[in-house]
């Protein structure tokens, strides 16, 4: 479920690169993304890593190393469109709800979990 939004908006980066760019550029807090480099090719490479993150999250493959590319992406997002938006703090709360979720797959180690029941059925 998680997963889901990221797959959504990596898609959409990927076929609205202009609108997404321009939503940038008219943002309030838009110096820390333009430190990125140019609008344009960020919203290409977020669309990309959204959405083989997203991909590898869904299915389980490398599941901590996923929520932490996810959350490395979600920040400067969340700073620079959703942070400075008084009149629409809805989308800052949900993806301060969505960095939770990731971070709950970060520090927990479900790998741990599939050993200690594997070896419960184990004979003696």
């Amino acid at each position: 479920m998680l997963s889901g939004i990221f797959l959504v908006a990596g898609v959409n980066h990927l076929m609205n690169v202009a609108q997404t760019a321009n939503r940038i550029t008219q943002a309030n807090n838009n110096g820390m993304a333009l430190l990125f480099g140019n609008p344009e090719l960020m919203v290409i490479l977020s669309g990309i890593t959204m959405l083989l993150a997203g991909i590898a999250f869904i299915i389980g493959f490398k599941t901590r190393w996923a929520a932490v590319i996810l959350l490395a992406v979600l920040i400067p997002i969340t700073l620079t469109i959703q942070v400075g938006q008084a009149n629409t703090l809805g989308p800052l709360f949900k993806n301060i709800a969505i960095m939770g979720g990731l971070l709950f797959f970060i520090l927990n180690d479900f790998t741990k979990e599939k050993n200690t029941k594997t070896n419960a059925l184990k004979p003696n």
